[in-house]
């Protein structure tokens, strides 16, 4: 292969590649959305859906499996908050059908960053970030 014919077909695979990326997360065609449905802001990792709801008095964890709540029976999650220089960790338990949730004083704010460590029995523990609005 010469130059020019190299340089072509890696520009057509470039734009592949770019093209592949650029379609929206729920073009799979499994018709579920990723789109908050309790006010908070949402994240995909692998199948799920994890929707974080941060409130100063408490912090809830939606898990949505292709749409539909996740079952959160032995489930558990591990939460850093990262607000300014201020760390606070808390620890999820089962609330309800797709839920886990931590109550006490949480400092969140417009741009807090958490890192969660969620564990679903029988499954690989998922390490879930999201970024406050």
């Amino acid at each position: 292969m010469n130059r020019s014919t190299t340089r072509a077909a890696l520009a057509a695979l470039a734009l592949a590649l770019a093209t592949a990326t650029a379609l929206p997360a729920h073009a799979h065609g499994d018709g579920h959305s990723h789109t908050p449905h309790h006010g908070g802001v949402v994240t995909e990792v692998g199948d799920m859906d994890y929707e974080l709801v941060a409130q100063p008095e408490r912090i809830t964890l939606h898990l949505r499996d292709h749409g539909k709540p996740a079952k959160t029976e032995g489930a558990s999650a591990r939460l850093t908050l990262l607000s300014g220089s201020d760390k606070t960790e808390a620890t999820l338990t089962p609330a309800a059908a797709g839920t886990l949730e931590a109550k006490g004083q949480f400092k969140v704010a417009p741009g807090t960053k958490v890192v969660a460590l969620v564990t679903l029995p029988g499954k690989k523990a998922a390490n879930v970030r999201f970024a406050v609005k």
